[in-house]
């Protein structure tokens, strides 16, 4: 058979990437939207979200790219995707009212033998609910990561498919899609497939829950967290892929909802979810550490000190603020002068009343008593402590992430304090 053609539906952070994606393994892509100024702007390559390489990628393969609000247009497709963001709210429950429109559409514009696949997170239970007669529904597990999303895109670890029917073959133009990838293919029944995301999610809020309960003692008994990942990554039990780091707790949204969503079906089948509440309450505990170390290692001796943050999105190369451990450091900090900088998130989205922005990194710094590296973006990589003491008045340096070399650290005069390590 001939490549088949495939449709992504919605243009938000995962159906974009995900359709340039399938441009780039060859596939002729129609991507969907029913805000037609987005698809104008889209067409013209102005993106709504920062990934790296996305650009570049939708300019290369422009020719197998259709940015329409047409829905007539997905009659061409073989198989579409239906790939919304799902929001949430501050309890991790996803509106699904968004993704139900779009299904609503996206089925008013397919040919009767198209398969249809849901590619959105979706709670437990979301895709049988939308079976219909005559429909070739299916579900597929996103893979997106914030900061990699193209990466993750292109090279998948395995596909994960939920189906009416698990037992039977795919239909030949989704399985000659995903075979493009040249990735395992597991096909479970739509639960399976639903939960399954859930799972991996669990596993990876339980390694980084470890990493920060451990990391923390490390810092108040002397020892040194990053010298004992090595020993845990060699361990075949945990493995050398391990999140292992420490972090400034769960953000972003989706690993939340995931929470959130087993300790709701726990509560209702009358099953025990403790361990994923104490996961919980550690990510926020954590989230708090750098105003604890702020008021511990500082206010004591100098109660009014100026602050400049480096960093307001919740992790590098994204634009994303959601839960971010930088906006939560700032909402303490109401009564301190602020000046902040971040490549791509302005600083008048920051939850503080008089925080000022900066045009560059080494600007927000001048002057400052303290600097709290909040985002661990690529840049910030690349500044020089000395230049980073000669701009400040104060010395103490808030680098959770570890982002600034720790000699030159040292030799600059910088009192720098890390995840797992404490000061230095």
């Amino acid at each position: 058979m001939s490549r088949p053609v495939i449709g992504y539906a919605g243009m938000t952070h995962l159906g974009l990437n995900s359709a340039v994606a399938a441009a780039e393994r060859g596939f002729e892509t129609v991507c969907f939207d029913p805000d037609a100024a987005l698809c104008a702007r889209l067409a013209k390559g102005e993106l709504p979200v920062i990934e790296p390489d996305l650009a570049e990628l939708r300019t290369k393969n422009a020719a197998r790219l259709e940015f329409t609000s047409d829905v007539q247009a997905l009659k061409r497709c073989d198989v579409v995707y239906v790939a919304p963001d799902v929001p949430t709210d501050d309890e991790g429950r996803s509106d699904l009212e968004g993704i139900d429109a779009l299904l609503t559409a996206v089925r008013g514009g397919l040919r009767p033998d198209a398969i249809l696949v849901v590619l959105s997170q979706v709670p437990p239970g979301f895709t049988r609910a939308r079976q219909r007669p005559g429909l070739n529904l299916y579900y597929q597990v996103e893979t997106l990561i914030f900061g990699r999303a193209i990466e993750r895109a292109l090279h998948p670890e395995r596909y994960i498919v939920g189906a009416p029917a698990p037992d039977r073959k795919l239909p030949q133009a989704f399985q000659a899609y995903l075979d493009a990838f040249s990735c395992p293919i597991l096909v479970m029944r739509y639960e399976s497939a639903e939960l399954a995301k859930i799972a991996i999610n669990c596993c990876l809020v339980s390694s980084v829950s470890v990493a920060n309960t451990l990391a923390e003692l490390c810092e108040g008994i002397g020892a040194a967290w990053h010298e004992i990942v090595p020993a845990l990554k060699l361990d075949r039990r945990i493995g050398q892929y391990s999140y292992l780091s420490p972090g400034l707790g769960i953000a972003g949204g989706n690993l939340e909802r995931d929470l959130a969503t087993v300790c709701r079906i726990a509560e209702r089948i009358g099953s025990d979810a403790g361990v994923v509440k104490a996961w919980i309450a550690n990510s926020q505990h954590r989230r708090e550490w750098a105003w604890r170390t702020l008021e511990r290692a500082v206010l004591p001796q100098m109660p009014d000190p100026a602050i400049a943050v480096l960093g307001l999105a919740y992790k590098e190369n994204t634009h994303s603020t959601k839960n971010s451990p930088s906006f939560a450091f700032l909402r303490h900090l109401g009564r301190f002068a602020v000046r902040a900088y971040d490549p791509v998130v302005p600083v008048a989205a920051a939850p503080h009343p008089n925080a000022h922005g900066a045009d560059t990194a080494l600007a927000a710094c001048a002057g400052a008593d303290v600097l709290a590296v909040m985002t661990p973006w690529p840049e910030f990589r690349k500044l020089d402590p000395a230049a980073i003491a000669k701009a400040m008045r104060g010395r103490v340096l808030l680098d959770p992430y570890a982002v600034l070399d720790a000699e030159a650290c040292a030799k600059a005069g910088l009192m720098r304090y890390t995840l797992g390590a404490g000061a230095a």
